[in-house]
């Protein structure tokens, strides 16, 4: 936060012209993200601790709402991709490759949020995962890998078993414990 960024110094460093980045930049102003100041050109405003927690209160919400929704409507493909994914983030737990259980962690998301068949859903869930991606990388590298495994195990599960009461209270209770672990590193 407060980092200026101008365009003629992102363009040298990006090594593109000036239009995407003053696209970037206008998108990045509507998220709230940056904020232009008349002379100074745009500054980082950054995300702060309450926006984190709000954004994780959020999340237990409608995360909750997107895997009843995929326990409703997921492919088969698209639970085998889930079953895949779990495997993989488990052998990864075990060879203690917490950077690969990360990797895997957002997919398993990704493919929800596929699975729930809702756009706008969708897309707010995508959008509130990018906005505290850090927060996500510090929760699961920190030492949450292995639970946040078994948490998918248990969605994955519930999801298999067209359980939509479950899937949605298993994905609002490992929201819940990725904002208590995040906050607890915090100290």
């Amino acid at each position: 936060p407060g980092t200026s960024l101008t365009e003629t110094k992102l363009c040298s460093q990006l090594g593109v012209s000036r239009t995407p980045i003053r696209e970037a930049l206008m998108q990045l102003e509507l998220e709230g993200l940056v904020k232009t100041i008349h002379n100074k050109g745009a500054v980082v405003v950054g995300i702060s601790g309450d926006d984190v927690d709000d954004i994780y209160t959020i999340r237990v919400r409608i995360e909750g709402l997107a895997a009843r929704r995929a326990a409703e409507n997921i492919t088969p493909e698209e639970l085998e991709d889930l079953r895949e994914i779990v495997e993989l983030q488990e052998f990864y737990v075990g060879r203690g490759d917490n950077l690969q259980v990360w990797n895997l962690d957002n997919r398993f998301h990704e493919i929800v949020y596929e699975g729930c068949r809702s756009r706008p859903l969708k897309q707010i869930l995508s959008l509130f995962h990018n906005y505290i991606q850090k927060a996500r990388e510090t929760s699961v590298r920190g030492g949450r890998a292995a639970a946040s495994t078994q948490e998918h195990r248990a969605i994955l599960t519930a999801i298999e078993q067209r359980d939509p009461d479950e899937a949605e209270r298993l994905m609002g209770v490992h929201v819940e414990n990725a904002r208590k672990s995040f906050f607890e590193m915090l100290g």
